[in-house]
C-alpha cells in the first residue's frame, strides 16, 4: 500500500473522524501532529501543490489569529500568507490525508475517500 500521512490534531472532531474512518478500514496512517510538530514553509509548499490550493484556501479564517494578524488583507503575498501558517499552525485547515502525490482536506470527514487507493 501507498504510503499515508495525516495531518492531525486530536482536539478537532473532524480530525478524529477521519481517522477513525480509516482505521475502520484497515488503514494505519503516519500520524503528523502539525500543532506540536510545524512544518517548514517547503513542507507547506509540497503540501500545498499536492492539495492544488493556494495558502488562501488552506487559511482556517475563523481563528482569533486570522483576525489578529489581519490575513484577510488581499494584498499579502502567498509566502506572507505560508509564513503566518508556519509561525501559527492553528490556522491550517485539517484534517489533511496526503496518499502519494495527492492529498484532501478531510471536511468532512469523508472527502478523504476520495484518494484512498
Amino acid at each position: 500500500m501507498t504510503d499515508m500521512t495525516l495531518y492531525h490534531n486530536p482536539r478537532c472532531s473532524k480530525s478524529r473522524s477521519a481517522l477513525q474512518l480509516l482505521e475502520t478500514r484497515g488503514l494505519t496512517p503516519t500520524i503528523v501532529r502539525y500543532l506540536e510538530t510545524p512544518l517548514s514553509a517547503l513542507q507547506l509548499q509540497a503540501l500545498l501543490t499536492k492539495l492544488s490550493l493556494s495558502p488562501r484556501q488552506l487559511l482556517r479564517t475563523g481563528e482569533e489569529e486570522y483576525k489578529t494578524l489581519g490575513l484577510s488583507d488581499l494584498k499579502l503575498t502567498d509566502e506572507q500568507l505560508i509564513a503566518a501558517m508556519v509561525s501559527q499552525p492553528k490556522l491550517i485547515e485539517r484534517p489533511i490525508l496526503v496518499v502519494g502525490d495527492k492529498a484532501v482536506i478531510g471536511r468532512p470527514p469523508e472527502n478523504i475517500l476520495e484518494i484512498l487507493p
